[in-house]
């Protein structure tokens, strides 16, 4: 069976042209039947995307052949249908936004945590350990005696450290996220409000999955990633939970046996807030993509038009 190779990378890195790299890295993409999103900016490339094996590789190499991304890193999984429908790369401001001025990962930044190392600092009872990830992707799952913040947004972030820490009172801090760039960009944050010692998981939680046995893991539940798959377990398997396409949330299974849940339309947690135009054409949505099944074509959102303008937000 076919397997598609599912790749999250980021870098934080300077790069004044990256205006003028979006089309040439568009134009690879598309040429070897890669998907997803990518996002440039001054300060580094962050994304995800999946394609056959080959088209992969040559992405990567492309990417690796500039002198300032020759040691990208990234995480790899699989999965038998490709998780996107579109290619993009889009212009940013920031590769994840933070919103405050002067936090800036490629100047300051704090300690990196091995994997294989994560589960002796998280131990040490002197540790404050927080999940940098917003509250639905934390209820999915997260680590072992790990804070929620609770935000929904990771510009919140910056507001909940002042109000709840103290760099007096709280020395040792350790964060991580999905990939390894929100908690990145959060350390250079923390050390910039005086925290002294920052600690950051290398490579998120998706290279906790790949490096550390599932016997030996501190990780409950599964983890969010952004893509079809929804969540994935800890041997990067596709995992139980779905998405709602009117609110984005995940939805368990029984929360798609709620009367309130119809596929592709609403589920329990949006149902009542749902405005009416968007309901009608949720329900349309959903009408072309059963269309579009019964007839054995592409999904429909696949066949919109690649976004070949810039995105600059």
């Amino acid at each position: 069976m076919s397997r598609i190779v599912v790749v999250a990378l980021y870098k934080f890195v300077t790069l004044e042209d990256y205006q003028a790299l979006r089309q040439p890295l568009l134009d690879t993409m598309l040429a070897n039947g890669v998907k997803g999103t990518l996002l440039l900016a001054w300060e580094g490339i962050n994304g995800t995307i999946a394609g056959p094996r080959e088209g992969m590789d040559a992405v990567l190499t492309w990417l690796r052949s500039d002198a300032r991304l020759s040691d990208l890193d990234h995480k790899e999984s699989l999965c038998a249908d490709m998780p996107f429908y579109r290619t993009k790369v889009k212009l940013k401001k920031e590769i994840v936004t933070i919103g405050v001025e002067g936090v800036c990962p490629n100047e300051t930044v704090g300690t990196y945590v091995e994997p294989t190392d994560w589960n002796a600092l998280i131990s040490d009872p002197e540790v404050l350990l927080i999940d940098t990830r917003n509250d639905y992707e934390v209820s999915i799952g997260t680590f072992e005696g790990a804070i929620d913040p609770k935000t929904q947004s990771f510009r919140e972030f910056p507001e909940y450290v002042k109000a709840h820490y103290d760099p007096e009172k709280h020395k040792k801090v350790a964060m991580f996220c999905t990939g390894g760039i929100r908690c990145e960009k959060a350390s250079s944050f923390m050390l910039q409000q005086g925290f002294d010692e920052v600690f950051h998981l290398k490579g998120g939680i998706l290279k906790y999955f790949e490096e550390v046995p599932a016997e030996q893991s501190r990780w409950n539940g599964e983890c969010f990633v952004f893509d079809n798959r929804v969540t994935v377990r800890h041997d990067l398997a596709p995992g139980s939970f779905d998405q709602c396409h009117a609110c984005r949330h995940p939805i368990s299974a029984e929360e798609k046996a709620s009367p309130h849940y119809e596929e592709g339309v609403s589920c329990p947690r949006c149902y009542d807030s749902l405005p009416e135009k968007s309901r009608r054409r949720a329900e349309e949505r959903q009408r072309q993509v059963k269309l579009a099944k019964l007839r054995n074509q592409p999904h429909p959102i696949g066949q919109q038009q690649t976004q070949t303008t810039p995105d600059i937000t």
